[in-house]
C-alpha cells in the first residue's frame, strides 16, 4: 500500500501521521501514562482506524523526545529514528507549501529554525512555551488543562493586566501604537479575576514567542514565520501573534494540522521534495 508514518513522541503524548504520494491520510494524538504506550497506542490506532494491515506501512520515522525508547523495529516494519529538528523545519515548510522560512516550533518550550530546504539550521531555542502557560497557571488557580485554560482566558480583560504604551505616554513611542505593551503584568490590579490572569499568561507566552520569532526573522533574513505545535490551536494565538505582523510585517503562516508538523516531517527522513514552490 506505500504508507509511511510519522510518530513524535513526547513524554506521554504521541503525535501519528500517516502519508502516501505527499498527501496526509491519517492524523490523530494518542496520550497515555508513558511515551512506550502512547507511541504503541498511536500506531495501533492507525492500523486499526485504516482498516490495513502491518504489512501495508513501508516505514515508521520516530522523532521526538521519547523516541529514544526503541532501537527496534516497531510491529516488524522498518523503523528509523530521525533527527527533531529537520522533522520540524520540513514538516512546517511542507504545510506552509513554500521551500524557505523561520520555522518556530511551539512546544513545551520554542525552538526557532531557519530552513532553506534541504538545510536546516537552529538558531535559538527558548524555555517559554506551553509548559510556561501550564505551569504559571496552576501556580495562580491550580488548574493545568490547557483546553480548560484557554476558556477561562476568553473572560479575562488584558487592559487590567498589560501596561500599554498609551498608559507611560500620551503620543506614540518610537513609532509604537499607544496599544502596543510595554510590561507584561505591570499593571496588574489587586482584584485580578482569574479570567484576567490567565489571559494574562498566554499574552505573555504568544508575546514572547512573537518577539523571539521576528528576531530570528532578521537574524535568517527570512520573512516568513512559519508556526507549529500544539499551541497554534488555541485561539490566543492569532490574536496576540497579529499585533507583531501589524508592527514588523513579517508573515506570519500558522498552516492548516500546525500541531501535526513535526510527526508530517519526520514521514520525509530527508529523501522527499518538501516544499511546493519552484526550487
Amino acid at each position: 500500500m506505500g504508507i509511511k508514518i510519522g510518530l513524535d513522541v513526547g513524554g506521554s503524548t504521541t503525535k501519528i501521521v500517516g502519508m502516501k504520494d505527499r498527501n496526509i491520510i491519517y492524523k490523530a494524538i494518542a496520550v497515555a501514562g508513558d511515551p512506550v504506550t502512547s507511541a504503541y497506542g498511536a500506531l495501533g490506532k492507525l492500523i486499526n482506524d485504516l482498516s490495513i494491515s502491518v504489512s501495508d506501512v513501508d516505514r515508521i520515522n520516530i522523532t521526538g523526545v521519547g523516541s529514544e525508547f526503541t532501537d527496534s523495529s516497531m510491529l516488524g516494519i522498518d523503523t528509523v529514528k530521525v533527527n527533531e529538528f529537520y522533522s520540524t523545519g520540513y514538516g512546517g515548510i511542507f504545510l506552509a507549501k513554500i521551500n524557505s522560512a523561520v520555522v518556530v516550533s511551539m512546544g513545551t518550550g520554542t525552538a526557532y529554525l531557519k530552513v532553506e530546504y534541504p538545510k536546516v539550521t537552529h538558531i535559538i531555542g527558548s524555555g517559554i512555551g506551553g509548559g510556561t502557560i501550564v505551569g504559571l497557571s496552576n501556580s495562580l488557580i491550580s488548574i493545568a488543562s490547557p483546553e480548560k485554560l484557554s476558556e477561562i482566558a476568553t473572560g479575562g480583560d488584558i487592559n487590567r493586566v498589560d501596561l500599554t504604551i498609551g498608559d507611560i505616554s500620551k503620543t506614540e513611542v518610537a513609532g509604537l501604537a499607544k496599544d502596543v505593551t510595554a510590561s507584561n503584568f505591570g499593571k496588574a490590579a489587586d482584584d485580578l479575576t482569574n479570567d484576567d490572569k490567565i489571559y494574562g499568561v498566554f499574552n505573555l507566552v504568544y508575546q514572547a514567542i512573537g518577539t523571539m520569532s521576528v528576531l530570528s526573522s532578521r537574524i535568517a533574513g527570512i520573512n516568513k514565520i512559519v508556526l507549529t505545535g500544539q499551541l497554534t490551536t488555541f485561539k490566543e494565538c492569532r490574536k496576540c501573534i497579529q499585533m507583531f505582523s501589524d508592527i514588523y510585517e513579517p508573515e506570519f503562516i500558522i498552516p492548516e494540522d500546525a500541531e501535526f508538523a513535526t510527526a508530517v516531517g519526520a514521514c520525509f527522513a530527508g529523501d522527499m521534495k518538501v516544499g511546493n514552490d519552484e526550487q
